[in-house]
């Protein structure tokens, strides 16, 4: 199968800390490129990996579910657990959901979380009949490119699979069972216009974590994928700002590029 230009996985070989960067369903670690970018700019060794299904046909997306999607950030964090002496986790909509179960799960190998308009829910009337539509439907209209900018795109399906949506039910129910045991600081970027995923989801995941290091920003100029939007440079700021507290190595000579 042949990946969309742009669609790659990005990594970066940098500093003792590292980052893992999650992207959203049927999208593409396009809509997180420029955040990586500009965290391993900074020194920090950065990890984007495209997860299965995405990044080439909505149909190989069909014949992955979310054992797929998250075991594939599982592996990526392991390999930056053996290169790194400080581990962070970040993701955009459900990659925000892999990156809350990866701190669930690891605990103190990750040393914070930063999500993005996580996802926390399948919503809708149509979310109770994915387990028999799937069946009888095989898509339905695409998610992608919910940003205000009028130059922005993001790589990402126009059509989104119901056997691979209904996964994404069943993983983000699992997910929210498992919220009471993120215990790490987190730093969650919301908009409050998005057109994908509603506030709700935020105030849930902020509701149900044990963190008590908790900061909410809300990104006031952007929609749904706003690290590809108007507030994208304040996530980048804010982002390497929650990290740099948390490992005070970032920045500071040996560990920046050229440093």
């Amino acid at each position: 199968m042949t990946v969309l230009p742009g669609a790659e996985p990005y990594r970066h070989e940098g500093g003792e800390v590292g980052v893992l960067l999650c992207h959203g369903f049927t999208g593409s670690p396009q809509s997180l490129r420029p955040w990586a970018e500009h965290l391993a700019g900074h020194g920090l060794t950065v990890s984007l990996p495209l997860l299965p299904g995405h990044g080439t046909r909505w149909e190989d997306l069909q014949v992955t579910g979310w054992q797929d999607w998250y075991a594939e950030v599982d592996r990526e964090l392991r390999a930056l657990r053996e290169r790194c002496t400080r581990v962070f986790v970040a993701g955009l909509s459900m990659g925000g959901a892999l990156a809350l179960r990866l701190a669930a799960l690891h605990g103190d190998a990750i040393s914070g979380v930063v999500v993005v308009n996580p996802a926390n829910k399948v919503h809708g009337l149509s979310a109770y009949a994915l387990p028999v539509a799937r069946h009888l439907v095989r898509t339905t209209k695409g998610i992608a490119s919910d940003i205000a900018r009028g130059d922005g795109a993001e790589l990402g399906y126009d059509r989104v699979p119901l056997h691979a949506a209904h996964s994404l039910r069943t993983f983000l129910r699992l997910v929210d069972g498992e919220l009471p045991q993120v215990t790490q600081p987190l730093l969650l970027l919301r908009s409050p216009q998005d057109h994908v995923v509603p506030p709700a989801d935020s105030a849930r995941i902020l509701g149900r974590v044990s963190s008590v290091d908790v900061t909410e920003v809300l990104l006031e100029q952007s929609y749904h994928v706003a690290t590809l939007d108007h507030d994208a440079e304040r996530i980048f700021d804010e982002s390497l700002a929650f990290i740099g507290r948390l490992a005070p190595s970032v920045g500071k000579e040996g560990t920046t590029a050229g440093g």
